[in-house]
C-alpha cells in the first residue's frame, strides 16, 4: 500500500487548509486512515483517525479538523479550520489494512503545513 499526502502550504492563522491523501490498493474502503503530524523539535503526534467505528480526535484538533474519506477516490481527506501557529508541523497519512484502528501499517510522505502568526 503507498501514501501519498498532499495539500500543505503556508497560511495565516485563522486560515483553512484541505490535506488529501491518495492511497493505493483495491480494498480501499476496508482501510483503517489516520493524520499525524511532527513539528520541529517534538515526536509525531496522532491527529485523527477514521474507521469502520468512527472517527476520533486528538484533543488539540477537536472542532476544528474534520477527517473523512471518499471510498470511490480511495482518498482520505483532513479539513483544517481556524488554523493556529501550533498547528505547524509535516502532517503524514497513514494507514491499515484493518477496519479497526490501531498502530499504522503504512505511511506517507509528509506535507507540510506552516501556519504565521
Amino acid at each position: 500500500v503507498q501514501l501519498q499526502a498532499s495539500g500543505g502550504g503556508l497560511v495565516q492563522a485563522g486560515d483553512s487548509l484541505r490535506l488529501s491523501c491518495l492511497a493505493s490498493g483495491r480494498t480501499f474502503r476496508n482501510y483503517s486512515m489516520g493524520w499525524f503530524r511532527q513539528a520541529p523539535g517534538k515526536e509525531r503526534e496522532f491527529v485523527a483517525a477514521i474507521s469502520w467505528s468512527g472517527k476520533i480526535y486528538a484533543d488539540s484538533v477537536k472542532g476544528r479538523f474534520t477527517i473523512s474519506r471518499d471510498n470511490a477516490k480511495n482518498t482520505v481527506y483532513l479539513q483544517m479550520n481556524s488554523l493556529e501557529p501550533e498547528d505547524t508541523a509535516v502532517y503524514y497519512c497513514a494507514g491499515r489494512r484493518s477496519p479497526v484502528w490501531a498502530a499504522p501499517e503504512y505511511w506517507g510522505q509528509g506535507t507540510q503545513v506552516t501556519v504565521s502568526s
